[in-house]
């Protein structure tokens, strides 16, 4: 069974992740089949922007924490997570359902976001002793700093009505109207100059600058490897409250 749906016409190619029964929970398999599709879409002439979106309920849950809780490596979910950010194309997020922890992090990597009505955004890694390592630390580049680290330190929540005030996403419709409305984006970019499209928007996000990679690194090899983030893993999976060492 395919792990992601392709789907490409009018220029327009749409990535979906298909592991509905585990709500799209990020594991290195799912992440993988993302990235080489991201990969291929824009390395393909004929398309010129590509949607990504999820099946089912949620749009992605994030890491997949009972594989991670088993011993399935964080590493290759991290790298996919990179993805987005390699793809030439303009990417637009079609949230379909609740987007946490990564798979708020993969909306955040996609240039343009619409987003269905009722559903949930959030890094909510902390609550789990883990932190979010693939770009939601940088929220703070997007957001007021306050706002950011409100998220980041609670691991709260908000709304697509929130996320649309702090200018996370552009668009928040009825979920009948979600691909279609992702679709007109779409299209209205596809009209346009493919070389100047591409140029544009490597410019725009060079301005956001570039994340100290190296100290990324570091904080996963001491974060994710502790004794409290198997402990969050490790509650979850077992459905309780996780006992926090500090260690």
């Amino acid at each position: 069974m395919s792990l992601v749906k392709v789907e490409s016409s009018e220029g327009i190619t749409t990535i979906t992740m298909a592991r509905a029964e585990k709500r799209n929970a990020l594991n290195p398999e799912l992440m993988r089949a993302v990235a080489e599709s991201l990969d291929r879409a824009a390395a393909d002439a004929a398309v010129k922007v590509v949607l990504l979106s999820g099946a089912g309920r949620d749009f992605c849950a994030g890491m997949d924490l009972k594989a991670f809780a088993s011993g399935q490596g964080v590493d290759k979910i991290g790298a996919g997570l990179a993805a987005p950010s390699r793809c030439k194309k303009p990417l637009i997020a079609a949230v379909n359902g609740h987007a946490l922890a990564g798979g708020f992090e993969l909306v955040l990597a996609c240039d343009l976001v619409v987003s269905v009505d009722g559903v949930k955004f959030g890094i909510p890694e902390v609550k789990r002793g883990l932190y979010a390592a693939g770009g939601g630390t940088r929220l703070a580049t997007r957001i007021p700093i306050a706002v950011a680290l409100d998220l980041g330190l609670t691991g709260d929540p908000i709304t697509p009505q929130r996320a649309k005030e702090l200018g996370l996403i552009n668009e928040v419709v009825p979920r009948e109207e979600l691909m279609n409305a992702a679709r007109a984006l779409a299209a209205r970019i596809t009209c346009n100059g493919p070389l100047a499209v591409q140029w544009t928007k490597e410019l725009m996000r060079d301005e956001l600058g570039q994340p100290d990679a190296a100290k990324n690194r570091e904080a996963q090899a001491k974060v994710f490897s502790s004794e409290d983030a198997r402990e969050g893993a490790t509650a979850f999976a077992e459905k309780r409250s996780p006992v926090w060492k500090n260690r």
